[in-house]
């Protein structure tokens, strides 16, 4: 792996994203990888640092892992690879399986952080959340975005993280 500008490679980040979706890994109290499927997410600057900020419903598992952990990571896939496991990593819950086992997934030691990535992807961010907030109804000022996004609730909350490194495969 080689070190990457985090900006110079987003383009493909928001490619992948819109084409199916990346992968966000985050580690149990044991170190166990957990990866979940995120179809959103963005890179800013925030208080003079770079950041990836992701969204997660409280009631994901992988939730109160960033919560408790302090961090993750972001691993990417070529645009249109690894959509079945993709597809199962945002049907399947961590709390009842060991998804990287099921998949048969490859994983390799972060370089920057303590969550690992996933060898399939070639694009991987490393992050140290610096804070997170949850959105509240009346944060949604849009009422196609509440109905169509939140019809039961379940509002996400907004890891931001800082980039730690950014790496290519």
């Amino acid at each position: 792996m080689r070190k990457v500008d985090p900006w110079e490679v987003f383009p493909q980040v928001q490619e992948t994203l819109s084409a199916g979706g990346a992968f966000l890994l985050s580690v149990d109290e044991g170190g166990r990888p957990n990866p979940m499927t995120i179809g959103w997410g963005l890179l800013g600057t925030v208080w003079y640092r770079n950041v990836f900020l992701v969204l997660v419903r409280p009631s994901r598992y992988s939730h109160g892992l960033i919560e408790r952990g302090g961090h993750f990571a972001v691993c990417v896939p070529r645009p249109g690879e690894l959509r079945e496991a993709l597809e199962f990593c945002g049907t399947r819950s961590g709390r009842e399986l060991d998804k990287v086992e099921a998949l048969g997934l490859g994983v390799t030691p972060g370089r920057a952080g303590p969550v690992p990535l996933l060898a399939e992807c070639n694009l991987h961010y490393e992050c140290r959340v610096v804070t997170h907030t949850s959105l509240s109804p009346e944060d949604i000022l849009s009422p196609e975005i509440s109905s169509k996004y939140y019809p039961t609730g379940d509002l996400h909350s907004l890891f931001f993280g800082e980039i730690l490194a950014a790496w290519r495969q």
